[in-house]
């Protein structure tokens, strides 16, 4: 396997995108384990900073896109 650096989000759909971001939030609600909250919210967070936008807007935009 070739090692990796750096993950696309290209061939991501916005579906996809927001179906991971619930996953995670779901995961850390049922199991308490803080390690799925903190990559949600990482990711959220530097999705934020990618497109310039606060969290509220960005998952207000994907939730409005995956509809």
């Amino acid at each position: 396997m070739e090692k990796f650096e750096k993950v696309s989000l290209n061939d991501l759909s916005v579906q996809d995108l927001l179906l991971i971001i619930k996953a995670l939030e779901y995961t850390n609600e049922n199991t308490k384990l803080n390690v799925f909250g903190d990559l949600r919210n990482n990711l959220v967070k530097e999705l934020c900073f990618l497109t310039e936008t606060t969290e509220e807007e960005f998952l207000s935009y994907i939730e409005s896109k995956s509809e």
